[in-house]
């Protein structure tokens, strides 16, 4: 029984070692969601179909911010493993490649929204609501999507930094950024959401205003810090000098991080496919979804920020070349992450009735949403396991499974399933949401599969 105690569970030194990596990380995603969550609320106190825009406009978004998420955590896989190796030119260059193709990006990004905002908004609007309805909904969303496309640019620069810091083991100065972000964000949603201290009142447009400045705020703390701090510039000193990557690198990222790329790309995508699936149910789904993907977020940061670590405790031990030690660290952070999640899930669960309480909108839409967040609650174990297999593999440089493992699963079997129960049966949103959750446990088989074959234990920078 002790040998086994050993196996899953890490001693004081290994917890202290962990949190210290995981909770500024934990702290900054759980004070994004917390200011999210408000945010939410605010806008959804002048209305539902205010709220509903805003929702529709941030999962368009959020293809976005998951793609730069996978272009930057592409090359964050080298980055990673060269901090381990001892290699500070082999990060520099990395952090260039993140400048380069978040760049692209972006102005990809701008051409599309600019162009089909309005279209991409419409899919999520279904007819059998009323028509002055769906009209609101459809302009709300695409003002706030019109401004929101400002901040962007500084929204990927960050991540660039940020992800180039974490590497290094420096999740410190991100979390501080985040935090004054969001508190400056959460400050002029209030003035310029509803016009106070003489703010001029702009509903859904001041919301997009705020998050806008406090993206810039983000970025120009970053930079200030890492450009002026000794300890953390020489990680991407030079860095500007020239934008030459190494064709051998730029080579092996694509190699192994286009694979991610795409993944987190077609995810998002996917996700956004979902939410329109469930969309067919009516505004209220809408509205009732986004205040569950909402809250739960703020609850998720816990394995999400574990799969953070996962990638780069394991990631640097693989590159420093002591496989054995990450093997044993993955199995004990994956079994950390886990069993946080029952605690987790379980106090969402027993909240789950009340949350939807703060919000301002019909008793139908709290109800529904109620009932989700107590599906998404039971659900969380499942999700723990699933991101943790996920990370486990990508540090090992082992993305193209990481594409079969996510983003082609969700193709191929959550949304063909969430399409054939929306629009071929009459089954109400809470047990097709549950369904569409539970078949993820057929991800948690596969990957407890991959995780016992070892193939992802694998130093590629050396």
């Amino acid at each position: 029984m002790k040998r086994t105690m050993q196996k899953y569970i890490g001693d004081k030194a290994f917890y202290k070692m962990v949190l210290a990596i995981a909770m500024p990380i934990m702290i900054q995603n759980g004070f994004t969601n917390f200011v999210g969550l408000l945010d939410n609320i605010m806008v959804g106190r002048i209305g539902t179909e205010q709220m509903s825009g805003v929702a529709i406009a941030n999962q368009l978004l959020l293809v976005f911010n998951i793609t730069i998420f996978g272009a930057v955590s592409g090359a964050s896989i080298y980055g990673a493993q060269y901090y381990g190796l001892g290699d500070k030119k082999g990060v520099r260059d990395t952090f260039r490649f993140k400048l380069i193709i978040s760049g692209i990006l972006t102005v990809l990004a701008v051409v599309i929204f600019s162009g089909a905002g309005g279209s991409l908004i419409e899919l999520y609007l279904n007819e059998g609501d009323g028509a002055r309805e769906l009209g609101d909904t459809l302009q709300y969303g695409r003002s706030y999507l019109n401004v929101m496309m400002v901040g962007l640019f500084p929204y990927a620069v960050a991540q660039s930094y940020a992800s180039t810091l974490r590497d290094s083991g420096e999740t410190r100065l991100p979390m501080l950024a985040g935090i004054a972000a969001v508190i400056v964000n959460l400050f002029l949603n209030y003035l310029l959401i509803f016009g106070k201290f003489g703010a001029p009142k702009l509903g859904v447009v001041g919301a997009a205003i705020a998050t806008v400045v406090s993206r810039f705020i983000e970025l120009a703390i970053i930079l200030c810090a890492v450009h002026g701090r000794k300890k953390i510039t020489d990680i991407v000193d030079g860095a500007y000098q020239n934008f030459r990557v190494p064709a051998v690198l730029v080579k092996k990222i694509a190699i192994t991080g286009t694979p991610l790329l795409i993944n987190e790309a077609l995810w998002s995508m996917g996700m956004a496919v979902m939410n329109q699936c469930y969309s067919v149910r009516g505004l209220d789904v809408v509205a009732a979804v986004n205040i569950c993907s909402t809250v739960a977020n703020l609850f998720n940061v816990v394995f999400l920020s574990l799969g953070s670590c996962i990638a780069i405790v394991v990631g640097q031990q693989l590159g420093a070349g002591e496989t054995e030690k990450a093997v044993d660290t993955d199995r004990k952070l994956i079994v950390f992450s886990v069993a946080s999640c029952l605690l987790i899930g379980g106090m969402l669960a027993a909240l789950s009735g009340l949350i939807p309480m703060i919000y301002n909108t019909e008793p139908q839409v709290r109800k529904i949403a109620s009932s989700l967040i107590f599906v998404n609650a039971c659900c969380m174990p499942i999700q723990a396991f699933n991101h943790a297999s996920y990370f486990t593999m990508r540090s090992g440089g082992k993305t193209f499974v990481t594409f079969l493992f996510d983003s082609v699963f969700v193709w191929v079997v959550n949304i063909p399933l969430a399409y054939v129960l929306a629009h071929f049966t009459a089954i109400t949103i809470v047990p097709l949401y549950l369904c569409c959750l539970l078949v993820d446990f057929i991800k948690c088989v596969v990957g407890f599969i991959l995780l016992k074959r070892r193939t992802w234990v694998k130093n590629i920078v050396a």
